[in-house]
């Protein structure tokens, strides 16, 4: 029972994702559906969670949107992802950022890995 599961499990992952980690800068292009047309919108934020493993493994991004913060989670094989991208990697210490939803402006940063 349990190698049925994994099989249909392996034919839903992705094979081409990029490697990110908490703390870096992402840009994720998902599929929108609005009436019949279809069009890829960009969520650019903070990763702040991973979680899970095989096809359930999710993530959690954070963005300050007007003032206001807004996260929003991805499963990371879903077929409604195009693609994602790491714009800068972060220098962290922690498997959770939940630290940054208290904070604004500059202190709700992550400083930047130099060397990767």
């Amino acid at each position: 029972m349990m190698d049925l599961i994994r099989s249909i499990e392996q034919e839903q992952l992705k094979s081409e994702i990029q490697e990110f980690n908490v703390g870096d800068t992402i840009k994720v292009h998902c599929r929108i559906k609005e009436g019949t047309r279809e069009r890829i919108q960009i969520f650019e934020g903070t990763v702040i969670k991973r979680q899970g493993g095989s096809n359930r493994e999710t993530f959690t991004v954070r963005k300050i949107a007007y003032g206001v913060g807004v996260e929003r989670t991805f499963p990371i094989h879903s077929p409604k992802i195009e693609k994602i991208e790491v714009t800068r990697k972060g220098k962290i210490r922690r498997a959770r950022l939940f630290y940054l939803r208290e904070r604004t402006g500059k202190a709700a940063k992550v400083k930047e890995k130099t060397n990767y």
